[in-house]
């Protein structure tokens, strides 16, 4: 494929990629009761390197001195990326309310893009500063259910300490990804590092599995790890990192501000939540945001 479509692919999938991070953010406030955090993400991580190592398999073993030459950095983008980024969504959402997570998260494109203009020097022009703006303004209008006159209002719950924690967790997860290049392809790189993050992750869903508030395995909890695991394991974590090459971290980044939006759509048609007005308006303002940002040369 030409250097050309890669970009049109790019773009195109990013408006896509929003979508499956909503799956995990429904599966999350379905989880409490049903399977324990880390248990969830382990079998998440675990599926989805299973996954991008058979897909991979031929590379991984050509490029054997490099993952052993690069195991810290494979191990510290798990952490950030699998970990904390990954269970610790899980338990926050224990203890916090939808509106909450979506105005934490909204910080995420923020971080990386700001991040990559200071730390990566990848440049943001008028353009994209206009579109950051819009979407900011319309994942606000969204997560505040179009009601500004009660932000004085708005309080931190406990859980929130994980979800911001989370939050800065995948703004330095995305970042690193640049700041450190490898000759890998985008689908073996998430190979090891779901693997490293799997690795992480197994004595925490160790500690679960024998503690006095252990859930049991059932037919809904395995059908979340599935969904989990191939939606926004597989699916969302590939085009993420395929797509961040292409374009560049902060346009990338600011495509996430759609999953608060493809969130309220899944969880009107799955959870019977109302799809309101102010959906409709925060649509109205971060589409032609991310389109700003994405299509700027």
């Amino acid at each position: 494929m030409q250097p050309e479509a890669h970009v049109k692919l790019a773009l195109a999938l990013i408006w896509i990629a929003p979508g499956f991070w909503a799956v995990n953010y429904i599966v999350g406030r379905m989880a409490p009761g049903v399977i324990d955090a880390h248990s969830l993400a382990l079998g998440r991580w675990t599926i989805a390197c299973m996954v991008f190592s058979f897909v991979a398999r031929a590379e991984l073993w050509r490029e054997r001195e490099h993952l052993l030459r690069d195991w810290r950095q494979h191990f510290v983008l798990g952490a950030l990326g699998m970990v904390i980024c990954g269970a610790w969504v899980y338990v926050g959402a224990q203890t916090t309310v939808a509106m909450n997570i979506a105005l934490i998260y909204m910080a995420g494109p923020i971080l990386i893009a700001s991040g990559a203009a200071l730390w990566l020097g990848e440049r943001m022009r008028p353009s994209q500063m206009l579109g950051v703006a819009l979407a900011l303004a319309g994942v606000a209008h969204v997560v505040f259910k179009g009601q500004w006159h009660r932000l004085g209002e708005f309080r931190l719950l406990a859980g929130d300490g994980w979800i911001m924690a989370a939050t800065v967790s995948w703004a330095a997860y995305s970042l690193l990804q640049k700041k450190w290049p490898s000759s890998l392809s985008a689908t073996a790189r998430l190979a090891v590092i779901s693997g490293a993050g799997s690795i992480l992750l197994l004595p925490f869903a160790i500690w679960e599995s024998v503690g006095p508030r252990a859930l049991p395995w059932t037919l809904p909890a395995l059908s979340m790890v599935l969904a989990v695991a191939l939606i926004p394991g597989v699916g969302a974590y590939w085009v993420h990192g395929w797509s961040q090459r292409i374009l560049g971290a902060s346009r990338v980044a600011v495509a996430l501000y759609l999953s608060p939006l493809y969130a309220a759509v899944g969880a009107w048609w799955v959870l019977n939540e109302p799809l309101g007005a102010h959906h409709l308006v925060g649509a109205a303002l971060i589409l032609p945001g991310v389109l700003l940002v994405a299509r700027a040369k």
